[in-house]
């Protein structure tokens, strides 16, 4: 949690975030994900100064648990002094002890936002999916929680200004607003009505411009001119050696060339003929892919 002191920005784990998302899909299936395709409304999780701290706390968890389909999972939210935003023990269950910072005793419109990185953590851990590192794992637990319908109010709860600043969750602002972009394309949802902190709304801009651009590298035929070009020449000069882009030549066994490049929905990578328009469709989210390679 970021209190007060500086907000790392850009797209330093733009790799692990994709990675996440490849993972989400092949533990969950895309027919699963589909359940997810409403989010966390706004009024569930609304927490006002007048409502009783504790109860209020357990109200909201309920709908987080909720959302993410843990029905007999049981979350005691308590409060005490601690650096970190929130902390939840992952025992057996069906019990489980979640942790708030002190600082949301005050601060109580942000305890969904730190419930909703907890319940993911149970939700990953009962689906036992995990990446190898702490660090790793808390990127794939904040982009499962936004891929998944709950991660908006993180992104709500980033406020910064010239003197005072809070960030809650691993992913930088411009992240968040990167995988919320994903589900918001997957889903034809918009979330930024529901952002109350003008500095989210910017975020969410930002990533979601660089989330529209997957979408536009080729041999996608929504590539641009300059994509197109550049593509071509690569494509000239495949067997010289591997050119620095997302997408790679390769000759199959007998010979032919062929082009692989990773999916615009869910990043894993998908290998076709070079032979000019040819559809795809990615084995795994089943995203049809116009290509032109």
């Amino acid at each position: 949690m970021a209190n007060g002191g500086p907000v790392e920005h850009g797209y330093p784990h733009l790799e692990t975030v994709r990675a996440a998302v490849t993972a989400l899909y092949r533990r969950l299936s895309r027919d699963t994900i589909e359940t997810f395709s409403a989010s966390v409304a706004p009024a569930d999780v609304a927490f006002c100064d007048t409502d009783d701290l504790h109860l209020g706390a357990q109200r909201v968890a309920r709908e987080i648990v909720r959302h993410f389909r843990l029905p007999d999972a049981r979350l005691i939210v308590g409060f005490r002094e601690m650096t970190h935003a929130a902390n939840v023990e992952l025992a057996a269950g069906p019990e489980y002890f979640v942790e708030l910072n002190d600082r949301f005793r005050t601060h109580r419109a942000d305890i969904g936002a730190a419930l909703a990185h907890e319940v993911a953590h149970v939700y990953l851990h009962r689906l036992d999916l995990a990446f190898p590192t702490t660090a790793e794992n808390e990127i794939l637990t904040d982009t499962a929680t936004a891929y998944l319908g709950a991660g908006w109010l993180l992104l709500d709860a980033y406020r910064e200004d010239a003197v005072s600043s809070q960030k809650l969750g691993y992913l930088t602002p411009e992240e968040f607003g990167y995988v919320l972009a994903k589900r918001a394309l997957l889903f034809g949802e918009d979330p930024s009505p529901w952002f109350t902190s003008p500095q989210a709304y910017t975020a969410y801009v930002k990533g979601r411009d660089r989330a529209r651009r997957d979408g536009q590298q080729p041999p996608l035929t929504a590539a641009g001119w300059a994509g197109r070009r550049r593509y071509a020449q690569d494509r000239r000069h495949a067997r010289d050696g591997p050119p620095a882009t997302p997408y790679a030549f390769a000759a199959d066994p007998a010979g032919r060339l062929r082009v692989s490049f990773p999916c615009p929905t869910c990043h894993q990578r998908i290998r076709v003929p070079v032979q000019g328009r040819v559809r795809a469709r990615c084995g795994l989210c089943r995203t049809v892919l116009e290509c032109d390679t």
